[in-house]
């Protein structure tokens, strides 16, 4: 698992395609994820405290999943490319792996580098979607992966929007935020 976590970073597509075709490895990408969410949580520990992180890794987790869910529907229904074929098992192990560089979120524990380890990790494991993507969804195209990761980030946006606004809790987090204001 390290040395796919590594590759993965690495963006070496070799390794993308490896955890694309293997089944077994779907519970560690959800690991890898679950494990990047820890990090980034201690990382901004100071910003957060230590009893919203468990919460915080529960939502990461549950947020990928729904995100290469949609990513899974808009890659392989709305722009597939000719070879394109893939499912939500094998987009869910890629994705869960670009997860990887966001193990470095921990060094935001140290004062001074916080911000710039948010910045530069976020960035990198950006990319390191669209890498997933690209092989996931069997594309040649980087510039279809970038769209389609960009899509399915808009579309999980708007579930996101409409499922906090259907349940209320959108207004639980706005009252919660103007009293922790006063």
């Amino acid at each position: 698992m390290l040395e796919r976590c590594l590759g993965a970073a690495r963006l070496d597509g070799r390794v993308y395609e490896d955890v694309e075709a293997d089944e077994r490895s779907t519970g560690q990408a959800m690991l890898v994820v679950a494990l990047s969410s820890l990090a980034g949580g201690i990382g901004a520990i100071d910003q957060f405290g230590a009893s919203e992180i468990a919460g915080a890794v529960v939502i990461s987790v549950i947020a990928w999943f729904v995100w290469a869910a949609l990513v899974t529907l808009i890659g392989t229904r709305v722009l597939p490319e000719r070879q394109t074929e893939a499912d939500l098992g094998q987009v869910i192990r890629t994705t869960g792996f670009s997860a990887s560089p966001g193990l470095l979120q921990v060094a935001g524990i140290v004062p001074a580098l916080g911000p710039i380890v948010g910045v530069v990790t976020n960035i990198w494991m950006l990319a390191a979607m669209v890498v997933a993507v690209r092989h996931a969804l069997d594309y040649t195209s980087t510039a279809r992966a970038i769209l389609v990761t960009v899509l399915g980030f808009v579309a999980f946006v708007a579930v996101l929007t409409a499922a906090a606004a259907l349940t209320g809790i959108g207004l639980g987090m706005v009252e919660a935020m103007k009293e922790a204001r006063t």
